[in-house]
This record gives structure tokens, sequence and C-alpha cells, in this order.
């Protein structure tokens, strides 16, 4: 088993090479194994041998699309391709939670391939824009290529690091993400540059994986583990706590928990900034 590092920059970079070799296989039109429907981010998950073995590159491919249908409602996902749908790594559905509105300017903490980013599109419709930021480059080439696939023209992907963002201050009305917090190793860090390019009076709405008691000492020292989404996630109490301590107001949760998994949980989150 490798150990999480104690540096940050040596954690960060382990899970951009996780993340970086998926899309790297994608980037290639390559056969990728990615998370199955009974995988660590579907509210139905069975237990499995090993706390990542859902998230690792070596999980089965079969049943993705099934896995992300029932996550997202099917108008949303009509007219996107089977290679988006597949390089979806999430955990919820934060566009839907986040009740997106035309006009509107979006951003994607960890956007991945863009999934969220595509569907927000549609939702805030050509007056509005959507700002997708991911640390992965062979990720931010994969959601550009998805991009123009599909003539979207109101996303736009940029690199870059969640805990500094490349957006300036009061720049946007809403922050999604979709199961990418828990991999971040400051998350106070990630909640505050969240607050910062928040317009007065806007949100946040996120999903991620939380536990819902204190995990197991091997399973936060686990590297797979947090790479696949596990080991760094926080307490569902914790996560508000943190909110709260940046800024955010008017913070409210709801979680379903996996069954056999032993208190993980995935939870979808609602913030505002006060303005």
């Amino acid at each position: 088993m490798d150990t999480v590092p104690n540096d940050p920059a040596e954690l960060r970079a382990a899970v951009a090479a996780h993340y970086g070799a998926r899309a790297a296989r994608f980037a290639h039109d390559e056969p990728v194994p990615v998370a199955s429907a009974d995988s660590c981010c579907a509210p139905t998950a069975a237990p499995r041998r090993n706390a990542a073995d859902c998230c690792s590159p070596e999980a089965p491919q079969e049943g993705v699309i099934e896995r992300v249908a029932s996550l997202y409602q099917d108008a949303d996902l009509s007219g996107l391709p089977a290679e988006v749908l597949a390089a979806s790594f999430g955990c919820g559905n934060p566009t839907a939670i986040a009740s997106l509105r035309a006009g509107e300017v979006v951003l994607d903490l960890g956007s991945g391939a863009g999934i969220d980013c595509f569907l927000a599109a549609k939702r805030v419709g050509p007056e509005g824009r959507v700002y997708g930021v991911d640390m992965t480059p062979e990720m931010v080439a994969l959601a550009r290529k998805n991009a123009q696939r599909l003539g979207a023209s109101n996303v736009e992907f940029r690199l870059g690091e969640i805990e500094h963002l490349p957006f300036p201050d009061a720049s946007v009305d809403v922050v999604i993400s979709n199961c990418v917090i828990n991999l971040s190793p400051d998350k106070d860090r990630v909640f505050r540059e969240a607050f910062r390019v928040l317009r007065p009076g806007g949100r946040l709405q996120v999903s991620d994986i939380v536990w819902l008691r204190e995990a197991p000492s091997e399973v936060r020292r686990d590297l797979e583990a947090w790479a696949g989404c596990i080991a760094g996630a926080l307490l569902e109490s914790e996560y508000r706590a943190k909110l709260a301590a940046a800024g955010f107001a008017g913070i409210q949760s709801t979680w379903t928990e996996y069954p056999g998994k032993d208190g993980l949980a995935s939870a979808n989150f609602l913030a505002y900034k006060p303005g």
C-alpha cells in the first residue's frame, strides 16, 4: 500500500497523475476501464475488497453509462455522446441542485471531461457562460475536445488548481463541483477561493463524498483510497463547518449513505455568499 504523502504538492501530483492517465486513454480513443454501476460514486454501491477499486484505472467498464444515467435525468443527457458520459467520475448531479438560470456565469471546480459544464451550459443558455477548471492537462485537453465535438460555444476550460483559482474576485454567480473537493489536500483554501470568486449573493452547490463517522485510520493513510475519493473525504459535519469558516451562510446539506461502505455517503451542499 502506498501511503498518503505529507507534502501537499506531492499528494496533488499523485492525484493528477491518476486522473491524467485515465484522460489520456480517452484522448487516444482507447477502451477505458472506468467506474462501474456499483462504484463508490453510485448510491447503490456495494462493498469492494479495496476501498479505491471503484475509482482505479483497472475498475471494470461495464455499467458506466447506467451509473451516470442514475445520477442525471434523461433529458439532461440527451445529445451528449457516450464518450462524455463514460468519462464522468462524479457522485451526484450538482447542476440539478443548482437551479441554474439563463444568463448566469458558472464555475465548475475540477471539471474533468466536462459533463457538468455541458449540462450547465444548456441551462444558462447562450447569454450565460460556463467555466471549468482542472489541474490535469490531459483532462483539460479531453474536455476541450468534447466541447468541440458538441459545439459548446459558451463553455471554456482552463488549467489550474482549485486551491488557486485563475479567476478574479466576484466574477461568477454559481460555483459547482462533483466529487472533487475531497481530493484536495487543502479544503479550507478551496472553500475560501470559491467564496472569493463568487459575487455577493452567489451560491456554491456541490456534490461530494463525505464520511458520516470517522474513517478507519488505515483508509486515511492509503494513497489509492485518496485518489479514489475516499481517504480525503471530510466528515459531513466538518464539511459544513469549513464552509461556514470560509464565510458562507445559509448552509444546507443532504446525503445518502452507501450500503456496506461503513459510513461513506454521497452528499449535496448548498451555501451562499452574503450580499
